[in-house]
């Protein structure tokens, strides 16, 4: 699948934080003008999608939130051919700096490395990563 083709079938509410979300510290999530959203699609080693929903589920989306990445929403395709074999999520960060600064401190944690070591003992889970940034248009609808 094209991603321009992945990107029309999204709605553009689904890069958009639910409204009433709040961090750990109980603060509102509200996207600042330097917010950007990641869209990154896994394209997974076949037979291994299982295994990289339980890695994510389990504990990547924890690791992500501690280094300042926000979970904004999770997809699998249900149609052939990327159905079993594709991951699909977005991320927000506070800036396109800070992302950089978040992936960066996500790699190097321990309990990540950690992680990705135990979970790839009977081989890779990822053949290819594809991440696009991007920002949010001024007509873009929010989530109710």
């Amino acid at each position: 699948m094209k991603r321009r083709t992945l990107l029309q079938s999204i709605s553009a509410a689904a890069f958009l934080p639910l409204s009433g979300g709040a961090r750990e510290s109980g603060q509102e999530t509200t996207p600042g003008a330097d917010t950007v959203y990641e869209l990154r699609i896994y394209h997974v080693v076949p037979g291994k999608l299982d295994e990289l929903l339980a890695r994510f589920r389990d504990h990547t989306m924890k690791i992500f939130e501690r280094h300042g990445m926000k979970n904004v929403a999770y997809w699998t395709p249900v149609d052939d051919p990327q159905k079993g074999n594709t991951l699909i999520y977005i991320l927000q960060h506070p800036s396109r700096t800070a992302a950089d600064a978040n992936w960066t401190a996500f790699r190097d944690d321990p309990e990540w490395k950690s992680v990705k070591a135990k979970s790839e003992e009977n081989g890779k889970l990822v053949e290819k990563i594809d991440s696009t940034f991007m920002s949010v248009t001024d007509f873009s609808p929010r989530l109710q």
